[in-house]
C-alpha cells in the first residue's frame, strides 16, 4: 500500500461539516485506510481573495488504488457534496487535492504529483506538517528543510 496525502478545503455551507463528510466518505474508497487527519486549519482563500474564508486539513491514507483512480473518488466525493467547478479558485463545497502519493512524481493532463502548488500553500503545508513533521518529497528532502524552516 502507498501512503498518500490529501489536502481538502472548504469554504460554502458548513465548512467544517463538509470536511467531516468528506473524511467519512474516504472511509469508504476500496483498497483505501484513513490513518490521520490534521486539526482543521482556517484561512485567507487563496487565488481569487473576495471570497469567504477556507476551512483546510490534510488526512493520511494509505490505498492501493491507482493515482487517477484516486483522483476520480476524490472527483466523486467533491461532487457528490455540490461541488461545481465553473470559476477556477473560486469558493466551493469541497476540494480535495492530492499533496503526495508516496514518492511518485507524476505530470499527467489533468493530475501533477507532488501537488505543483505544494510549497506555496500554507494552508497545505502547515497542516501536512502537523500530521507528520519527517514527511519527504519524492526527491528525498524533507518538507521542512525545502520550506526552510
Amino acid at each position: 500500500m502507498t501512503c498518500v496525502y490529501l489536502g481538502l478545503g472548504s469554504n460554502l455551507g458548513s465548512a467544517e461539516r463538509q470536511l467531516r463528510l468528506a473524511l467519512a466518505a474516504l472511509r469508504t474508497l476500496p483498497d483505501t485506510c484513513l490513518l490521520q487527519t490534521a486539526p482543521f486549519y482556517r484561512n485567507e482563500a487563496w487565488g481569487r481573495k473576495a471570497q469567504p474564508r477556507f476551512t483546510n486539513t490534510v488526512a493520511a491514507i494509505q490505498t492501493r488504488l491507482s493515482p487517477q483512480a484516486l483522483l476520480a473518488h476524490c472527483h466523486r466525493i467533491e461532487h457528490n457534496q455540490g461541488r461545481l467547478r465553473e470559476i477556477k479558485w473560486g469558493a466551493r463545497t469541497l476540494d480535495i487535492d492530492i499533496l503526495l502519493f508516496g514518492s511518485l512524481v507524476m505530470d499527467s493532463l489533468n493530475l501533477t504529483i507532488p501537488h505543483p502548488r505544494l510549497l506555496e500553500r500554507d494552508f497545505a503545508y502547515l497542516p501536512l506538517l502537523a500530521l507528520n513533521p519527517h514527511v519527504t518529497l519524492p526527491d528525498g528532502r524533507l518538507l521542512s528543510d525545502a520550506l526552510c524552516f
